[in-house]
């Protein structure tokens, strides 16, 4: 479902901005939150469950918060997005001892209200810090420069400091003028649905793995339960490698970087078959960890570069649909292959060459050129 409501999401933060849509989502989700608390029956659950997830995914933690770092970062853009993508399991990492803690000494249900509390105090830093752009506070997104002016002639009014015109969208000096893509203009290029695909791809692949680490490492490698959740969780708390490949994204470029994401991937997968000891476990959960939760982040990197940001919330929301379908596809590929082969060994072999799909898609996912022959 967040796959449906995202792209709706990016054009409404694209015309709109952020500034309400983030308010309005952290108090839809904390009513979602509070009103699991009091559920009687199964369906409830479900509904409010879905709702909460598909509300929150795009306008809390997915396109709308890019949308409003790609709309105030041009020089440091990449790094701007790569803090973006840590927060999400770095928080969650947090939240679940938290939270667990409550609910085993008040219950579950009082652990959802409190969640759906502390989603209502956020809506209002929210409210009266977050801005749509810049440039409707009088300044230019960070790294670019006001254009210089001609002194005016005689009988002509002049800028307020003579020399600069006022903050205002596409006056940036001195720095490159992105061409406004359009989403139906980004969607007839190559690039684009080469990217789409190693995003579905890459999803597809880490999901796959994650979902099933655990119990292939009690049954392939000998380790205990707890040992392997071990490993799963390291995996997850190096997502803070991505602000490492934010800082490299600035200098390689995004789609370099992605390509050597999915390079380290596919080589921690391979690198499974040989895992039979503790030791080895989490040699492969480093690699893993620092290469697999990346691509989402990196991939909107890529779209940042190659369509500008006039209309990259609109561009962006319609690459979730196959991020979402990659997220639900993993889920149950693993157990569906798992029943046919009677072992994780084939899910394995999915997982890396779906990897080396992505990587050979992404080297040929060069930058589009701007419609009608404009020079970028």
């Amino acid at each position: 479902m967040s796959g449906v409501v995202a792209p709706v999401a990016g054009r409404l933060a694209d015309r709109y901005g952020p500034r309400w849509l983030m308010p309005i989502g952290t108090i839809l989700l904390g009513l979602c939150l509070y009103a699991l608390g009091g559920v009687t029956t199964v369906w409830q659950f479900f509904v409010l469950a879905v709702l909460g997830r598909a509300i929150s995914q795009p306008l809390l933690i997915g396109i709308v918060p890019r949308t409003l770092a790609v709309n105030f970062f041009l020089e440091r853009r990449n790094l701007a997005l790569a803090f973006i993508g840590i927060f999400r399991p770095v928080n969650a990492a947090i939240n679940i001892q938290a939270i667990s803690i409550i609910a085993v000494n008040q219950g579950w249900r009082t652990a959802f209200r409190y969640l759906g509390i502390l989603s209502f105090i956020l809506t209002i830093p929210l409210a009266l810090v977050i801005r749509r752009r810049p440039e409707e506070i009088g300044l230019l997104p960070d790294g670019a420069r006001h254009r210089e002016e001609p002194a005016a002639l005689p009988g002509q009014p002049q800028s307020a400091t003579g020399v600069a015109t006022a903050a205002r969208p596409g006056n940036l000096g001195n720095e490159p003028q992105e061409h406004p893509w359009t989403a139906r203009e980004a969607l007839r290029t190559r690039a684009y649905w080469l990217v789409a695909t190693t995003a579905f791809l890459g999803t597809t692949a880490n999901t796959t793995i994650g979902f099933n680490i655990v119990p292939y490492l009690v049954e392939e490698a000998g380790l205990t339960t707890t040992q392997a959740a071990g490993v799963l969780s390291l995996g997850t708390v190096l997502s803070l490698g991505n602000l490492g490949w934010g800082y490299l994204a600035d200098r390689i470029t995004p789609r370099w970087c992605v390509l050597a994401a999915m390079v380290t991937s596919a080589a921690s997968v391979l690198f499974l078959f040989q895992v039979n000891s503790v030791l080895s476990a989490y040699i492969f959960g480093i690699v893993w960890g620092l290469s697999s939760g990346t691509s989402g982040v990196l991939i909107s990197m890529m779209i940042a570069q190659y369509f500008g940001r006039t209309n990259y919330g609109s561009i962006g929301g319609t690459l979730r649909p196959f991020e979402a379908g990659g997220l639900g596809l993993g889920q149950s590929l693993g157990a569906v292959i798992y029943d046919i082969a009677g072992s994780y060994r084939l899910l394995v072999w999915t997982a890396l060459c779906a990897h080396i799909l992505a990587g050979i898609f992404i080297i040929m996912a060069r930058a589009p050129a701007p419609p009608q022959g404009e020079s970028r």
